[in-house]
């Protein structure tokens, strides 16, 4: 199979294969295009999601292999499972998803930047109001304190980035996603690609055409009703 990085036209929506995304760096597909609904949509369809630096042209991947959470399958351990029962806080579903991008673009002490930009913001709060995007916050004391946000796709959520001022805000946050998302008919939690925080939590590393496969299935599976109004949600 041959591998090439692909330049995207401006005016067609379209990607090609996840198959010829390159090796090194690991799942680098496609570069240009812009971020409307439109390419957005189609790209998560395929698997497929952008990432770039600021300084960088806007970049799309699809890496092998892909992380995955399986939400019936979050592992929570003891120290978890004893922050949840001993600490007072409220969740809600798309209460407050500006706020929450915003949080999860300001600087932190981690890294020297962000990759999520002014585009990037623009584009995934232009998802929300058409339904697709959604944020899962995390309050205390009336204090939005954490919080994730992410694509739907059917019974599929493509998660894009979290933020936690506290401790465990972010565990938090997943947990809470997973539960509500699996009460609803939910299967599978895409997280791209691993890291050291995801493992805690059992994320799992597919190769990308079981993921790709199991895209293409879930996608096409509607959710129970509900799922994605904004409320109030518990545990």
């Amino acid at each position: 199979m041959s591998r090439y990085l692909t330049e995207l036209d401006d005016e067609l929506c379209w990607f090609p294969s996840p198959s010829h995304a390159l090796e090194e760096p690991n799942g680098l597909l496609a570069i240009g295009g812009d971020l409307s609904p439109a390419r957005l949509l189609a790209a998560y369809h395929s698997g497929i999601f952008p990432w770039n630096e600021p300084h960088q042209p806007l970049l799309w991947w699809s890496p092998d292999p892909r992380g995955v959470i399986v939400p019936d399958e979050l592992h929570i351990g003891r120290s978890l499972q004893k922050y949840l029962r001993r600490t007072p806080f409220d969740i809600t579903i798309d209460y407050a998803f500006d706020e929450v991008i915003a949080a999860c673009a300001a600087p932190r002490r981690s890294a020297s930047g962000t990759w999520i930009s002014a585009p990037m913001i623009d584009a995934y709060r232009q998802l929300h109001r058409l339904g697709h995007a959604h944020s899962v916050e995390i309050w205390q004391d009336g204090q939005l304190q954490a919080g994730l946000y992410g694509l739907s796709l059917g019974r599929l959520f493509c998660g894009e980035s979290m933020f936690s001022r506290i401790d465990n805000g972010a565990k938090l946050a997943m947990v809470a996603l997973c539960r509500h998302f699996a009460r609803h008919g939910g299967a599978l939690i895409d997280c791209q690609m691993q890291n050291d925080f995801l493992a805690t939590l059992g994320v799992q590393e597919w190769p990308r055409s079981r993921f790709l496969t199991t895209l293409a299935s879930l996608i096409k599976q509607p959710l129970q009703d509900g799922c994605w109004q904004q409320r109030r949600i518990s545990l």
